[in-house]
Formats: C-alpha cells, structure tokens, sequence
C-alpha cells in the first residue's frame, strides 16, 4: 500500500470554515479550541459571519499548520463540538 501524498504543501497557512449554532459561547469555544491547538493565533485570523436569518454563524479560522498529522488533530477535535453543522 502506497503512502498517502499530501496536496498541501507544509508548513503553511490553512484556512478552515467552520459553521455552527450563532451564539456568543460558540465563537469563544471555536477560539478557544483554535487557540489549544495553535496558540500563536492572531485574533485578526479567526473571523466570524452571521447567516442572514442570524440562525448560523460561519467562521473562517487561518491556521499555520507544521504537518498533516496537526490538521488532522485540530479538524477531529472540531468535528466533535456538538454546536458545530459542518467544517470545510
């Protein structure tokens, strides 16, 4: 079995979308998640977006990421939240 070949190229910045229940806890969970993961996060670097009808809140979150293994980890944890619907 071959390896996988990553099409990303690391280090780098990767930004992920993040959509999940519009509340004020959510964001600074998401941020405190982010921040776990990857302390040296700008806050300029976690940017969030209310749905039209303000149900959902989308946020973009730019990571400088090492490795695949780190993205991995970081995307799991995300993936676990109950408030999250999807990340991309």
């Amino acid at each position: 079995m071959a390896d996988k070949k990553s099409l990303i190229e690391f280090p780098c910045h990767f930004p992920i979308k993040i959509i999940g229940t519009n509340s004020a806890a959510f964001a600074e969970e998401i941020r405190a998640i982010t921040v776990k993961h990857f302390p040296d996060t700008p806050n300029s670097f976690i940017v969030s977006k209310e749905s039209e009808k303000g149900n959902y809140l989308a946020m973009t979150v730019t990571i400088y990421t090492r490795s695949q293994e780190e993205l991995d980890v970081f995307y799991l944890e995300l993936t676990k939240h109950p408030d999250i619907k999807m990340v991309l």
